[in-house]
């Protein structure tokens, strides 16, 4: 029993031992540095609760899957008070139409096989750039350091559509030879036979093709972010585009055409506040 006794005493000292070993000098600076962040915080939460700006302006990246397509988006922003602040942003982005169908070619050359794609019927890339400002509020959130903060965006600007020629590769199938062609009705009839195309044509083929149309655009969105307490922004932000342009855009042949767009997206949103 005595033996059974001294055990346990000996298992708890070297327990207690243990607990107290002095900190290396690398935790030491790492817990330093955790309290330190955590002082921060708590200045700056009671900062906010005092009605002071803890930062005055923010600049914003952010990549955004559309429901239609995709973009990039640069914004700055002004804090104007707690709750508010003026947003401006550039966007860049293309539009795909929702009835695209990738077609897979296969073709001979010099003795090799070359394997491509083209998207049938295709008569326009539709890229966009955008120039807006508008205002962010604060809903939710507020003065929880361990919470996320929910912001309203709601703002609107122009827009410029940019139609590419969409160019595809075929074998003319009176001289055999190889030629990128464009649409155009009279050739209407090359450019949507499946038999004689041999894949979309260069990347840059039409670049100096591009027709601008102007619009403008309405945005709508919720920004959720969860580093609001730290100079680095990082965020998700799930929103609506409405767009407008002064004229029906040509984007897949045999489909209607529509100068109205609508569409949903999600965007993964990071930058720096100052």
């Amino acid at each position: 029993m005595k033996k059974l006794i001294f055990v346990i005493f000996l298992i708890s000292a070297t327990g207690l031992l243990a607990q107290k070993k002095p900190l290396s000098e690398k935790d030491a600076i790492r817990e330093q540095k955790k309290e330190e962040r955590r002082e921060k915080i708590n200045q700056l939460i009671k900062q906010e609760e005092e009605g002071a700006l803890i930062y005055q302006k923010q600049n914003a990246y952010a990549f955004k899957l559309n429901t239609d397509g995709w973009a990039f988006l640069f914004e700055k922003g002004k804090y104007k008070s707690i709750t508010k602040t003026n947003l401006v942003w550039l966007e860049f982005g293309e539009r795909k139409h929702p009835k695209e169908e990738r077609i897979p070619t296969r073709s001979s050359s010099g003795g090799f096989v070359l394997i491509s794609e083209y998207i049938y019927g295709k008569q326009n890339n539709f890229y966009y750039l955008k120039a807006g400002i508008g205002q962010q509020r604060l809903i939710g959130g507020k003065g929880n350091k361990n919470g996320v903060a929910v912001s309203a965006i709601l703002g609107g600007g122009l827009s410029i559509g940019l139609l590419k020629p969409y160019y595809l590769e075929i074998e003319d199938p009176t001289t055999r030879l190889r030629q990128q062609i464009k649409y155009s009705p009279s050739n209407e009839t090359l450019f949507l036979d499946p038999n004689v195309i041999l894949g979309k044509g260069g990347l840059f083929k039409g670049a100096g093709e591009v027709k601008p149309v102007p619009g403008v655009h309405i945005r709508t969105a919720l920004r959720f972010d969860y580093g609001r307490y730290n100079e680095l922004l990082s965020a998700l932000e799930v929103g609506l585009n409405t767009e407008f342009y002064s004229q029906k855009m040509p984007i897949l042949l045999l489909n209607k055409e529509k100068n109205f767009f609508f569409n949903a997206y999600v965007a993964i949103t990071f930058g720096r506040r100052k």
